[in-house]
């Protein structure tokens, strides 16, 4: 399917033809501890059956020592690899998360040190569970008008280190891990994969937040920074996906004059197997339209999307027409059109 972002672009210098966009690599990562739902029982008052009842995850990946930046360093490591590119060739590092190493230095920085991709700059995206959506759209841009060559996206999240164990509506769901891509030009036009997107914000900071730093009431030396635990609404949360989220992918569907049946695969934000269950009702597609690693993955905010893609398109021998929609904090939430059907998934 020919992009529909592949068009003429305007510049002091005339009008030339946009550049076309494919997948070079794909991997993911994470940690070696797994902690299932009859560890977190002896640590907090829940239990398997109320964990699978009301989420489906039966376990999760907690990194013990090991930050956010070294799990993305180690997605970079793989993607390098796999798309066959030395450390130079890469134009631009973009990771989304929502915990990252610090503040500042951006974590992307810190992966571009330790990959000694010397000759990209690099840069953090906060959307929450949405921010591959919103960093895969974003590195788009930046190679669609031919400055760029090969940009590396990540999505790296640490959530264990930003929850408090002792709230087990929210401490249950979450784990940790990275994913990623590699976008690179292509001078050929059957290896376009881009087709449509559309990004959207709907402006609350109450539903869900994290490490929220308040404002000084006063000049003293007792002064220092503190940060809260994560914090979100599940019945919030959940009336915001079955309403606003579906029915945005259902109208972005609709736009583009693409039927749900059409789709060869569907990947949402892995929030939790109930939600992703009301979605698939809601486009009348089977479960095994979906992919899904949320039951033994958990909750792994942006890297859910970018780690089941990856998956898909291992496992799989052809991947065409491709939905991915993440929704989250912000409340920010977006979809994209891939089609992946003249990338090599040998």
């Amino acid at each position: 399917m020919m992009s529909l972002f592949c068009q003429l672009l305007s510049n002091k210098h005339g009008v030339r033809k946009m550049k076309n966009i494919t997948a070079k690599a794909w991997a993911e990562y994470f940690p070696p501890r797994v902690v299932d739902n009859n560890e977190l029982s002896s640590v907090m008052d829940t239990s398997d059956e109320w964990i699978i009842a009301h989420t489906g995850i039966k376990s999760r990946y907690i990194a013990i020592g090991e930050n956010t930046s070294e799990m993305a360093t180690k997605v970079g490591q793989q993607l390098l690899k796999k798309a066959g590119l030395s450390a130079d060739q890469i134009d631009m590092i973009i990771v989304s998360t929502i915990s990252p190493d610090a503040l500042t230095p951006a974590t992307a920085a810190i992966v571009q040190a330790n990959l000694q991709a010397t000759n990209a700059f690099a840069f953090d995206i906060s959307a929450a569970c949405a921010g591959f959506i919103f960093a895969l759209s974003t590195a788009e841009k930046f190679i669609r008008n031919g400055s760029y060559q090969n940009v590396m996206v990540i999505s790296a999240e640490n959530n264990s280190k930003m929850q408090d164990f002792q709230d087990r509506t929210s401490t249950v769901f979450f784990a940790d891990g990275a994913a990623g891509m590699i976008l690179s030009q292509t001078t050929n036009e059957q290896e376009e994969i881009f087709v449509a997107e559309k990004l959207c914000t709907s402006g609350n900071g109450q539903v869900i937040h994290s490490g929220r730093i308040a404002p000084l009431t006063k000049i003293s030396t007792s002064n220092y920074p503190h940060i809260d635990a994560f914090y979100q609404n599940g019945r919030e949360v959940f009336n915001f996906v079955t309403q606003t989220v579906i029915t945005h992918m259902t109208d972005f569907l609709q736009e583009q004059e693409i039927r749900p049946e059409q789709l060869d695969l569907v990947v949402t934000h892995q929030a939790n197997l109930r939600l992703i269950e009301k979605i698939a009702q809601a486009l009348s597609l089977p479960l095994s339209r979906f992919g899904i690693n949320v039951t033994d993955h958990g909750n792994t905010s942006s890297v859910g999307i970018p780690s089941v893609l990856a998956e898909q398109l291992d496992q799989q021998d052809q991947v065409g027409l491709t939905l991915l929609s993440g929704f989250g904090a912000g409340l920010a939430y977006g979809s994209l059109l891939l089609d992946f059907s003249g990338c090599d998934l040998k």
